[in-house]
């Protein structure tokens, strides 16, 4: 067998691991934790003990040190289940705020942070949207003022996923108003600090099992040791991590629209109307080939930029590219599937209902469609 082979093989049993762990660990509670408007957090321990997180950190950080494709994996099976809320906070810990430590930080943070939240003991979010400023981050207002060899943080946080289970956050701050970009600086904050507070769990119309969060600082005290990335390096290290945050955005958008797409082709398939399968009629059978169609190549795009991450290759306007069109197929899917539920799909108790809302924020968060095409068209025509 070929080594090409092997790693296929590999990915396989990994895909089929994620799987049985979903269906046995999660799909029995997820709609009790729907109802109460937060997954429990002993649900990261599980995800920790079964080898589902920070699977592509290196291994002396607590990973298995494999490839992104796995952590791809995670990502697709998830979204594919229509677990749109744990999809969310699993990306945000694993590929968001895992790859900032590992990339920016030092060998204290990695060694401090990384292990911990391999296993789930430590859960990850990343604070960076505030109440006067989301897509564009150089509104942001929390400030951290130099105190001596210390750095004085305060402010607010909104939208944050992880939000209320959060142990560590990589935190956005201004540590220079007057420099615009160049004056912000992000931060490894221990969640456990006098000082940090916690808000409400925002109520959201989709992704209501989901720890979104409001997050308050007042006088929270971290040392230059806590610097991520550089001072005054803030929003140049958020952009160049970004893409790989569109990019995992982009394949859950894929797999979840599949999901939709396979639960809608079994429904119409059994449903009956006039006396026939509504599978039967025209216009479901046209329908269906569209979608099928749009799904195809919005999973070919995904494929290839994959591969180009892999290969340090991935331009920040082809990610933005990955997460616009799957992100706005995705909802076009949901919508176009839910009417073919006709009545039922309305119902609370059809999974399609809930596909069909947590689809919505996929064009918001992690910056907006109009946000992707701006970052598009600059690539192509420049600004």
């Amino acid at each position: 067998m070929s080594e090409q082979a092997f790693y296929e093989a590999d990915k396989t049993l990994f895909r089929d691991t994620v799987r049985k762990f979903l269906e046995a660990e999660i799909e029995p509670h997820y709609d009790e934790w729907e109802r109460e408007e937060i997954w429990p957090r002993e649900v990261w321990q599980k995800l920790g003990e079964n080898g589902l997180l920070c699977v592509d950190m290196p291994e002396e950080y607590g990973g298995y040190g494999a490839p992104f494709e796995f952590s791809c994996v995670v990502a697709e099976e998830i979204s594919r289940a229509g677990f749109g809320a744990l999809s969310s906070g699993v990306s945000v810990h694993s590929d968001i705020v895992a790859p900032y430590i590992l990339n920016l930080g030092t060998e204290e943070q990695r060694q401090r942070f990384l292990p911990k939240m391999a296993i789930g003991e430590y859960v990850g979010a990343i604070g960076m949207s505030e109440p006067a400023a989301g897509s564009d981050l150089q509104g942001i207002r929390t400030a951290a003022i130099k105190d001596g060899d210390d750095y004085v943080i305060n402010g607010q946080k909104t939208f944050i996923t992880n939000g209320q289970h959060c142990d560590v956050l990589v935190l956005a701050t201004k540590t220079d108003p007057k420099e615009g970009a160049r004056g912000m600086t992000l931060f490894t904050v221990d969640c456990h600090l006098p000082g940090f507070k916690r808000g409400r769990n925002l109520e959201k119309i989709g992704l209501h099992s989901g720890d979104t969060s409001e997050l308050f600082f007042d006088d929270v005290r971290v040392s230059a040791a806590d610097i991520l990335g550089g001072e005054g390096k803030g929003f140049a290290n958020l952009m160049n991590e970004l893409p790989r945050e569109r990019l995992i955005l982009g394949v859950g958008c894929v797999a979840a629209a599949e999901g939709i797409f396979d639960l809608t082709v079994e429904y119409v398939t059994e449903r009956k109307a006039f006396g026939e399968a509504v599978s039967s009629f025209q216009n479901t059978r046209y329908k269906l080939a569209d979608l099928k169609t749009e799904i195809e190549l919005n999973r070919a795009l995904a494929e290839k930029y994959v591969d180009r991450f892999q290969r340090g290759e991935l331009t920040p306007a082809e990610a933005s590219l990955c997460k616009l069109a799957a992100s706005e197929m995705q909802g076009r899917i949901a919508d176009q599937c839910l009417q073919l539920f006709g009545g039922y799909g309305y119902m609370r108790e059809y999974k399609i209902s809930r596909f069909y809302l947590d689809a919505r924020i996929q064009r918001i968060y992690g910056g907006t469609s109009e946000i992707m095409k701006e970052l598009i068209a600059r690539s192509v025509v420049g600004r």
